[in-house]
């Protein structure tokens, strides 16, 4: 019996060949593939705009700095999510202020952001947790009329949806995730994409030292002119090796969505069976991509989560807990809400993602579902 993984990045021939053909030119540093990809990304997501980045990290941090965020500042944020989030407030200085999330989306919701905004609020971000589609038009109606800029954090939303278009589309400014856990990768990366030109020029200038000419401009003349740092920048650039193979990945991401929408519906289909399971679904608004397929472990089932855990490991069934709570991690933990944060609490103790990705056989995922209806 071999291990199922809980996922795997759908890579093959293609990327081998871009990446060599990207090392042949040699140009490998940021350069003319990465301003491809940049182009295509853009088009694929509908956003005027698109700056590539070392991270999603590092783009949720120059999102920040360029919609004007600093010290002083409250930025409100989930703690359902992968600390970076909450990290990146705290880069600039920002406190963050942590909202509760909506039980069936795990995402931040109107009435969950209302609660939390404070009379120093300037940003908010919210998340497409796990490739579900955030509700943004009501948050983002709450915050324009305050002057509260809301980012929205991506890192999951690769080919899902919002109203029929892809997610952060109508963003004002956005960052996204192409680590080997989402959705398409190119093994590290990330993208801003924005609607506002003066954010997305300044952000391609910051994400390279602040340099007033790019080093691909540079590069590209015998005497290159004389460059200028007008203000402290960073070094969150991505290199043409990975925007070669992002641009495959990218090309596939059609399909790899719609295998991801079929596996999911298998375990739906099966899961409604099973009493005390509860899986994740499409919200009113939106299709996601089902980057993670969590389920809710409820008392009703003979397992806890942990118990589960343990149980589908010993079937060689590599599962994993669900996201994270931020706040009860030791740099945020003075920073819990008073009124605590129920809904966060029940997702983080009780959920657990299943293995879904591309190369999933229908036989891993039989092996998946017997184990969840024989649990002792």
């Amino acid at each position: 019996m071999t291990r199922v993984n809980v996922m795997r990045p759908w890579l093959g021939d293609e990327e081998v060949a871009a990446v060599a053909a990207a090392i042949r030119s040699g140009w490998v540093a940021q350069g003319p593939r990465v301003a491809a990809f940049e182009t295509a990304f853009a088009a694929a997501m509908e956003a005027p705009h698109a700056v590539a980045t070392s991270s999603c990290t590092t783009a949720l941090h120059l999102a920040l700095v360029v919609a004007g965020i600093g010290a002083g500042d409250d930025v409100v944020v989930p703690s359902f999510s992968f600390i970076a989030t909450a990290n990146a407030a705290a880069y600039v200085g920002a406190r963050p202020v942590f909202a509760d999330v909506d039980l069936a989306t795990g995402n931040l919701t109107r009435d969950t952001v209302e609660a939390a905004l404070t009379p120093a609020t300037r940003a908010v971000i919210v998340v497409d947790q796990g490739g579900v589609p955030v509700d943004l038009d009501p948050i983002r109606e709450l915050c324009d009329a305050r002057g509260i800029v809301v980012i929205e954090d991506a890192a999951c939303g690769a080919g899902s949806t919002y109203h029929g278009r892809p997610v952060a589309a109508t963003a004002e400014i956005a960052a996204w995730s192409f680590h080997p856990r989402k959705i398409i990768t190119t093994g590290e990366g990330g993208m801003v994409t924005s609607g506002r030109d003066d954010w997305a020029t300044r952000a391609r200038r910051l994400r390279e030292h602040a340099m007033s000419v790019s080093a691909a401009d540079r590069h590209a003349n015998v005497l290159a002119p004389v460059e200028e740092y007008a203000e402290v920048g960073f070094n969150y650039r991505m290199t043409d090796l990975q925007a070669a193979m992002g641009l495959v990945q990218l090309g596939r991401l059609p399909e790899i969505v719609a295998r991801r929408r079929a596996l999911a519906d298998g375990y739906a289909k099966q899961l409604a069976e099973i009493p005390g399971l509860r899986p994740v679904a499409d919200p009113a608004w939106g299709t996601g991509n089902f980057q993670s397929y969590w389920i809710e472990v409820q008392p009703e089932y003979p397992l806890s989560r942990e118990e589960l855990l343990a149980h589908l490991a010993a079937a060689d069934i590599s599962a994993r807990r669900g996201i994270m709570a931020a706040h009860r991690q030791p740099p945020y933990r003075e920073l819990t809400p008073s009124s605590g944060l129920p809904v966060t609490e029940r997702l983080t103790d009780t959920t657990l993602i299943l293995p879904l990705f591309h190369e999933l056989i229908e036989s891993d995922q039989e092996r998946v579902i017997a184990a969840l209806r024989r649990p002792v």
